[in-house]
């Protein structure tokens, strides 16, 4: 305490002002002169008392402070009294509580990470090995000229996989991230339907599967028309798998002074009960996804929404189709 400048001055001008007014009073007389200097006695250790509670305080604080560069969270110094450290505790307070959701949150996300990476070195793996057992076995000189081509044929099936694999996981992480930087352009949906169609017609052809688009050309959105289409094909590949050959995917549009609201639906296999509230998570797979299934495409379909004040919600039915509403709102609500 008395190695603070600040209160070494006070003190020296206390003990000056009480030396004068002692050596004054004694012109007055020996009573006057008694009464000042023990008034002034009082007076200095009166200070003496208060600032070494207010110093004793201070080093609470300062403890308190090495046990939350320390991790140490759990304490608290909130104090309901009046005056400036009562007010200093309340926001180093605020300030802990604040580290302390901080802390829980890293650890979330490292937990997701680990997890995160045990997916991807999971979905890796297989495609890896299978390419790895295709190459010793073409490295065989006596290998027939049909299985020669099959192989390759399989090779050449598992890098798409692969390349494809990477892209998705790409695209994710640059959204977690937040680096990826949505356009807010004005988009019809009419034409955002169409741009998100023309990957997947092959497929629908193959499968000899039908699509009905039905909605009015003024409906718009505000968002970003390439990630948006991206996030439809996945949605839109999700219906095609589902669904039977000959089957039917409907698409239909409307838009409201809140928001605007885009539906597909087909009329699949539908999704089971149990695996509806975790088909947006990623690498999960449902009970009737395909063996080539990753689980990633309703993940970044889900992310590309919400990314942009959108919201996706799934309604399935085993055996009688899936419906998917997607609703961009217009403004943050």
């Amino acid at each position: 305490m008395l190695r603070h400048k600040g209160t070494q001055i006070l003190l020296l001008m206390m003990c000056i002002i009480s030396l004068c007014a002692t050596t004054l009073g004694t012109f007055l007389s020996m009573y006057a002169a008694m009464l000042v200097f023990v008034s002034s006695v009082l007076l200095i250790g009166c200070f003496f008392v208060f600032t070494r509670r207010r110093y004793r305080e201070i080093e609470n604080l300062s403890n308190y402070l090495r046990q939350i560069s320390a991790g140490d969270y759990s304490l608290d110094v909130r104090d309901n009294q009046e005056g400036e450290l009562s007010i200093l505790k309340n926001n180093i307070y605020k300030v802990t509580s604040m580290l302390s959701e901080q802390s829980s949150l890293l650890q979330q996300d490292k937990s997701q990470l680990t997890d995160a990476i045990s997916d991807i070195s999971h979905q890796l793996k297989t495609p890896l090995t299978s390419m790895m057992v295709m190459a010793d076995l073409l490295s065989d000189d006596h290998l027939r000229a049909d299985k020669r081509k099959e192989f390759i044929h399989n090779l050449r099936i598992q890098l798409e996989r692969l390349e494809w694999l990477v892209s998705s996981l790409l695209k994710l992480s640059k959204i977690d991230a937040g680096t990826v930087q949505f356009k807010k352009d004005h988009i019809v949906v009419g034409m955002l339907v169409q741009i998100a169609l023309e990957p997947v017609l092959i497929p629908m052809d193959i499968k000899e599967q039908t699509v009905n688009i039905n909605g009015e050309d003024t409906v718009s959105l505000i968002g970003d028309l390439n990630w948006t289409a991206e996030a439809i094909i996945n949605i839109l590949k999700n219906c095609i798998e589902h669904t039977q050959e000959g089957g039917e995917i409907s698409i239909s549009f409307s838009e409201n002074t809140l928001f605007t609201e885009i539906i597909i639906a087909d009329n699949g296999k539908g999704i089971s009960k149990e695996d509806l509230p975790y088909i947006f998570k990623r690498f999960y797979k449902g009970k009737n996804s395909n063996t080539d299934s990753v689980g990633i495409g309703l993940a970044i379909a889900h992310s590309i929404i919400s990314t942009q004040n959108g919201d996706i919600d799934v309604q399935s039915e085993k055996g009688k189709g899936t419906r998917f509403r997607i609703k961009f709102y217009k403004q943050v609500i």
